[in-house]
């Protein structure tokens, strides 16, 4: 999209770049609409992610108002996730961001709308949700790594559109003997939640590096990521459904080759490695919502102490007091709602979990959540597994 608008330009003309309709409302005041995204039938909308550049207002007040907010989730209609405590990402080189400060934020509630108030210096100013994580960003991350003999990277299928699906495999071949336990962790099973890929980023810098720790933590399990569930979504800026418009986090009981070859390909290798006579210690979807944060499984004996090493040796500022035991499905009486980690445990008994991360102001932090935040709790991650799995023995 690009829009010229009395000589200043709004732009979401790049990878994972999100804007709607745009409207003038008066003397540096626009209206711009955040797309938002629906399902397979139209339902379910949701407008969480909005990225978009304004070109040549260096020197200029802005007020952007962010509008069409209202959505569906979960059937109900009438949520948001724009809020009042939403603060929005703004960077003058696409490349390091900064939360808003609470003065140049304003919540209207008519409408709802979220009112950013800008005095503009440069001559390009991004504006976002969350700071971006792309395509072409992962794509350096495996770059980087290539020469490491620890990584083996493979593609287990193909997008809607037919991006590659990938595989990371990290593991130290040891001497024998019984095959190492796996640990999946799968990230952005949802396109908007980019701290889940920074969460992964994390991860694997953490496994990748020198340290004694980590060379252990190689050894002791074959760590198998899914780095990008929805390559598509993140290529255009998506929401929470492919192109197909269906949930990649909600289909996993109602698999469709052709509607869903995503899940397809990823519960083909999840089920394959099982096949060949391999364990799964533990897997684990990440990802990010607006307040809540938790960890959410099945009755296994081992989650609530995952869940306090979580807790006390990470940045993991849990909202609900204690570890979460899932129910059978999301949307109960409704095929094709189960999460990843219901069906993995209904279908193959795996342990498999689930956790949100929020967005907005953390307690923990004493701030909103940044990269540096993602990336830090990325390794200690790992780290709480290893050491899980240590008091197991």
């Amino acid at each position: 999209m690009l829009l010229l608008l009395a000589a200043i330009t709004f732009t979401s003309s790049f990878e994972g770049g999100a804007l709607g309709r745009v409207e003038r409302a008066g003397p540096g005041h626009y209206r711009c609409a955040v797309p938002g995204q629906s399902d397979q039938d139209n339902r379910n909308r949701q407008a969480s992610w909005y990225a978009f550049r304004v070109d040549d207002a260096a020197g200029k007040r802005l007020t952007i108002d962010l509008v069409q907010l209202l959505g569906e989730y979960n059937y109900r209609a009438g949520t948001h996730a724009v809020t009042a405590r939403t603060r929005p990402l703004v960077s003058t080189d696409g490349t390091r961001w900064t939360h808003l400060p609470e003065s140049a934020v304003e919540w209207v509630e008519a409408g709802p709308a979220l009112r950013l108030k800008l005095d503009v210096k440069t001559p390009r100013l991004w504006i976002a949700h969350q700071e971006p994580y792309t395509n072409a960003r992962l794509a350096a991350l495996a770059r980087e790594f290539a020469a490491n003999k620890s990584l083996k990277a493979e593609t287990i299928g193909k997008s809607v559109e037919g991006r590659p699906l990938f595989l990371w495999t990290i593991h130290d071949t040891g001497a024998g003997g019984e095959p190492p336990p796996a640990v999946w962790l799968m990230f952005r099973q949802h396109s908007w939640e980019s701290g889940s890929s920074l969460a992964g980023e994390g991860v694997v810098r953490w496994l990748l590096g020198a340290t004694a720790e980590a060379r252990l933590a190689r050894q002791r399990f074959v760590w198998k990521i899914l780095p990008a569930a929805d390559p598509d979504g993140l290529a255009h800026g998506g929401v929470r459904f492919n192109r197909n418009g269906y949930d990649l986090n909600r289909n996993w009981d109602l698999v469709l080759p052709d509607k869903t070859p995503e899940i397809a390909a990823q519960k083909q290798a999840i089920f394959h490695w099982l096949d060949e006579g391999r364990t799964i210690a533990l897997f684990l979807s990440i990802h990010n919502t607006e307040t809540s944060e938790y960890l959410e499984g099945p009755p296994v004996e081992f989650a609530p102490r995952w869940f306090a090493l979580l807790r006390d040796g990470t940045t993991f500022h849990p909202s609900r007091p204690d570890y979460t035991v899932m129910t059978a499905t999301t949307t109960e009486g409704k095929p094709g709602r189960m999460n990843v980690a219901q069906a993995l445990w209904r279908e193959r008994r795996i342990p498999a979990f689930l956790m949100e991360q929020r967005v907005e102001f953390n307690e923990k932090l004493g701030r909103y959540p940044v990269a540096e935040d993602r990336l830090s709790f990325g390794a200690g991650l790992a780290q709480s597994i290893v050491k899980l799995f240590a008091q197991e023995r």
